[in-house]
């Protein structure tokens, strides 16, 4: 057993994070974020919201979303809507009360006297378009005229191209020790970072794309955007970006 909100945050915070940043990546609103933090669990829609919401958050961050909707399950769980019977109408089985078919018989009555007044009204100004007399009509409303007064549609504000955004890459030792040298861009990029994740630490980037050597890939967990991706355990190098996780 483990407290849900204070590892998500300790998570959180040793990375960096603020809720702004979380909450555009994940599309979950800030408020509900810091609730699960807080284990205000009460505070969101629904339980279906919070198990989803759980798991999103734990897996943004590198954690095991499945065991925080598991523990949730565990403690807070304790039975679901189909544990109550349905409820039963009162005098019959399919019967409407009397209130109820009296209710119905009126408001058949109102939509009826609805239905003619506005075919009436619709007569009314169909064949009163043009009268005997030949009464010119009005003229429409030209276009300028339409038009006067409106404001100016707003040009829609320039976002920043899919391919120049930067990735949120995390390295979690999930299964052993291992040593990372990580490059910006290529082999021959800058070194961004060189050293070795003991059991159960991570490293975060945020780069459009890294080349990583690995001295024991096959203890890493890899995630690029909350999305858990594949290590290439038999390559001497790999390479991250927005098109996948490349072995070289």
């Amino acid at each position: 057993m483990f407290e849900i909100g204070n590892s998500l945050r300790e998570a959180r915070v040793r990375q960096g994070l603020d809720f702004a940043e979380i909450e555009q990546a994940t599309k979950i609103r800030g408020k509900y974020l810091r609730a699960l933090e807080d284990e205000h669990f009460e505070q969101l829609p629904a339980e279906t919201y919070v198990k989803g919401f759980l798991r999103t958050y734990a897996d943004y961050l590198g954690l095991e979303g499945q065991l925080y909707v598991d523990e949730y399950n565990t403690r807070y769980v304790t039975g679901t809507e189909d544990d109550h019977p349905p409820l039963r109408v009162r005098g019959g089985s399919g019967a409407w009360p009397r209130s109820s078919r009296l209710l119905s018989s009126a408001v058949l009555i109102a939509l009826t006297a609805i239905g003619l007044s506005m075919a009436l009204v619709i007569a009314a100004w169909k064949f009163g378009a043009t009268d005997d007399r030949g009464a010119a009509l009005p003229r429409k409303a030209t276009t300028k005229q339409k038009t006067a007064g409106k404001k100016p549609a707003q040009r829609p504000k320039r976002r920043q191209p899919a391919a120049q955004r930067k990735l949120h890459i995390v390295f979690v030792a999930a299964r052993g020790d291992s040593w990372l040298r990580v490059y910006r861009n290529s082999a021959v990029g800058a070194m961004i970072w060189e050293g070795t994740l003991l059991r159960g630490e991570r490293q975060v980037f945020s780069e459009r794309r890294i080349w990583v050597e690995a001295g024991n890939p096959a203890v890493l967990v890899l995630r690029v955007n909350g999305k858990r991706k594949t290590v290439p355990v038999s390559a001497a190098a790999f390479k991250v970006s927005r098109q996948g996780v490349f072995g070289i």
